[in-house]
């Protein structure tokens, strides 16, 4: 019988690795800009075409590489940061395995130019699918550039499986956000379509994290630093107010790799357990400095998840040391990048001894129902009053003989204070009766009478469920009605939410928004759904909590596009509990509920109705 067993050809090999490495455009932005930073650059350029798909570029002003290491940097396992099996337990480098370069080289049209600072001439290489096509010198500026064209050309299966733009340059951004965040002395721009979407100079964390997410991020920070035998701990977390339904901005690093790790997540909410709701995260951008020796890096092929030595002594490090941070800013919010001055103008600088309480005074003599006497003059009401005040009356001895003449108005002729009602006429067709009498429990929930009992109904969750039902009509249709505000509005969002935007903006048309993009992570709201009624309706805030509401719903349940956008917008939207409801609106409430396909239910799948018949009641009472 003939061998069966044979070695893949490399080509083939480098494929099937990539598909661990490189798992979208985001996976090779990644693999390239940590490329750059092993190699030394200040300075690094990415720029993307088509949500890479049709380029991702990195330029960088690194080290650069000779003609023999731009040849061997696409050969698998070719590295220059590890020579031995020990160095696996000393890693610094984002990068190690070797693998990178090979598997982007397998599946894409691959260009490196390149240029050491003390050469002249540097090299360009060309590779397709694993195959070199040429290398030639050439005149390039010094360090690296690396241009990664038609990801995914020779693998149709995987370029099918890509989403859409605006996701996958989310997806791009969310790494891009990572990098740069480990990394704040080093200066970034990235580039989408032509369009600059970053410019980062080099600065501090706290100043990166400003321009990365927004310059009323300054205000939401708190400082945690931490020193033991054990881990260094430095970095920022969010104060409890500014926290949000979902887990965007949380960010943990070791040794500058960012991570994923439930487990040290858990610590930090702990430590903010009884300040923030159940259904909100905290913002968080955290440093773990460790001895490489008690960790291991090399456990999968993203390397975002690491095994730890003392892993229970992490945590509990960890948890003091954000608590304690918290602790501080209930005190004394000392979280600018000098001193915070918000208390500053409430620090009085006189002695205790200079300082005299005020004392009241009062005129005993007043009465505010003495009509049949004169008004006093302007000059007499005031020297009634103390010296004390200014006045000129001198002391006023108390006097309560008068007492009884606040009384006398109950003693008017009841012929006159019936002069003071409208004729029975008159109001008989100012007031319409409602359709049924009903009740507000604690502004919470609607009681009404039904012939078996009781009925009560959770008002936010009905209205809730109208409103949901509402708004995917609108979605189907695409015609939801807009009310024009007299004012339009502008929302700054971070560039993932802006980018999340952009790609819901016909959906949110279709609930009735009427929004354009005005560039710069900016949108202008120039109406808002009529579903929504009038009042004072902040159409901003209303704006983010759509977006926010969206992206949880996503998260928890993987619900479709259309159908998170109309929980969000109907949860956002909804009469909250402790809404005082008049009759005629509770009356509306229940007719629309009764309206809806799926009454009994919240878009949560929690029950809004609840009856009581008489023969439980009878029960209660032991009748």
């Amino acid at each position: 019988m003939s061998d069966i067993i044979q070695l893949l050809p490399d080509s083939v090999a480098n494929q099937i690795a990539a598909g661990e490495v490189v798992q979208r455009p985001a996976s090779a932005v990644k693999e390239l800009l940590e490329n750059a930073i092993d190699a030394g650059a200040s300075k690094i350029q990415l720029i993307v075409k088509d949500a890479g798909k049709a380029l991702i570029q990195v330029i960088d002003n690194g080290s650069g590489m000779s003609v023999t290491d731009a040849r061997m940097c696409f050969e698998r396992h070719a590295t220059s940061k590890v020579r031995k099996a020990e160095d696996l337990f000393a890693i610094r480098t984002m990068g190690f395995r070797g693998e990178a370069m090979a598997s982007i080289a397998a599946i894409a049209q691959v260009e490196l130019k390149t240029r050491k600072h003390d050469e002249e001439i540097g090299t360009s290489i060309e590779i397709e699918g694993s195959e070199f096509i040429k290398q030639e010198p050439v005149a390039t500026s010094a360090g690296t550039s690396i241009s990664i064209k038609n990801l995914f050309y020779n693998t149709p299966a995987r370029r099918n499986f890509l989403k859409s733009n605006p996701a996958e340059m989310r997806h791009i951004i969310d790494e891009f956000q990572r990098v740069t965040l480990a990394h704040p002395g080093i200066a970034f721009t990235l580039h989408h379509d032509g369009v600059e979407i970053f410019h980062l100079p080099s600065s501090v964390l706290k100043q990166r994290i400003v321009h990365l997410f927004g310059n009323n991020y300054n205000e939401r920070l708190i400082p945690v630093e931490e020193e033991t035998s054990i881990i260094n701990l430095k970095g920022y977390i969010g104060k409890p107010e500014y926290a949000k339904k979902t887990r965007g901005e949380q960010f943990f690093f070791v040794n500058n790799r960012f991570i994923k790790d439930a487990y040290l997540n858990h610590a930090i909410n702990r430590a903010y357990e009884e300040l923030l709701q159940d259904d909100h995260f905290p913002l968080y951008v955290l440093f773990i400095d460790i001895d490489p020796a008690n960790i291991d890096v090399n456990v999968h092929p993203t390397k975002t998840e690491i095994k730890y030595l003392d892993e229970k002594s992490i945590y509990a490090i960890l948890h003091s040391a954000v608590k304690r941070s918290l602790g501080r800013f209930n005190i004394s919010p000392t979280i600018d990048f000098d001193q915070e001055t918000g208390f500053s103008g409430m620090i009085t600088h006189k002695s205790p001894e200079e300082i005299v309480p005020p004392s009241i005074s009062f005129n005993p003599d007043f009465n505010p129902f003495a009509g049949d006497k004169p008004v006093a003059s302007r000059e007499t009401a005031y020297a009634s009053f103390p010296k004390s005040y200014g006045g000129g009356g001198g002391n006023i001895s108390p006097s309560t003989k008068n007492w009884g003449s606040l009384y006398e108005i109950a003693n008017h002729d009841q012929a006159e204070q019936s002069s003071l009602e409208l004729p029975v006429a008159e109001t008989e067709h100012q007031f319409t009766p409602v359709q049924k009498q009903l009740m507000q429990l604690h502004n919470r929930y609607i009681i009404s009478q039904i012939k078996s009992g009781i009925m009560l109904i959770d008002q936010q969750a009905a209205h809730e469920r109208i409103l949901y039902e509402r708004f995917i009509l609108h979605l189907e249709d695409r015609k939801g009605a807009s009310q024009q505000s007299l004012f339009p509005q502008t929302v700054t969002l971070s560039t993932n939410d802006y980018e999340l935007a952009k790609g819901l903006l016909e959906d949110i048309k279709s609930l009735g928004f009427e929004v354009r993009d005005f560039g710069k992570n900016t949108l202008v709201i120039e109406g808002i759904p009529v579903d929504l009624g009038g009042g004072n309706i902040n159409e901003t805030q209303l704006f983010e909590h759509l977006i926010e509401g969206f992206k949880n719903s996503q998260q928890e349940l993987k619900l479709d596009k259309r159908d998170a956008l109309a929980r969000s917008m109907a949860r956002n939207s909804a009469i909250k509990n402790g809404t005082a409801l008049g009759q005629e609106e509770m009356n509306t409430l229940i007719e629309q509920l009764f309206a809806c396909k799926t009454p009994n239910f919240s878009i949560s799948g929690k029950p809004v109705i609840q009856t009581i018949g008489l023969a439980e009641l009878d029960k209660k009472f032991d009748k």
